[in-house]
């Protein structure tokens, strides 16, 4: 018996080969959670706290929500802003994508 294997793509590869973003929405979520903890437990208000991170105040609210997704340089300024180091947010945030 042979069997005719199909060359054209099926619909998940299409997609996967589609995909050109590097937004990964579990990461973008956990990493919000985790400076919204930390900015909580200082006591800081969200906008102050925009303010002091020098990040504009509705980009930082998508942030926190997990809707966006920080770059390298955001990360940092953050960081400062929290007062802890950008490797504390970044093992923070790999903690809680594996414990939740």
């Amino acid at each position: 018996m042979w069997v005719i294997k199909s060359t054209t793509p099926t619909n998940q590869q299409k997609t996967l080969k589609r995909r050109g973003t590097s937004f990964e929405p579990a990461t973008a979520i956990a990493f919000g959670e985790v400076i919204r903890a930390e900015r909580i437990k200082q006591e800081i208000a969200q906008d102050q706290f925009a303010l002091r991170a020098n990040v504009d105040r509705s980009y930082y609210g998508k942030l926190e929500r997990g809707e966006r997704q920080p770059s390298l340089a955001l990360i940092l300024r953050i960081a400062g802003g929290l007062g802890v180091t950008a490797a504390e947010l970044v093992d923070r945030t790999e903690l809680f994508l594996k414990h939740g």
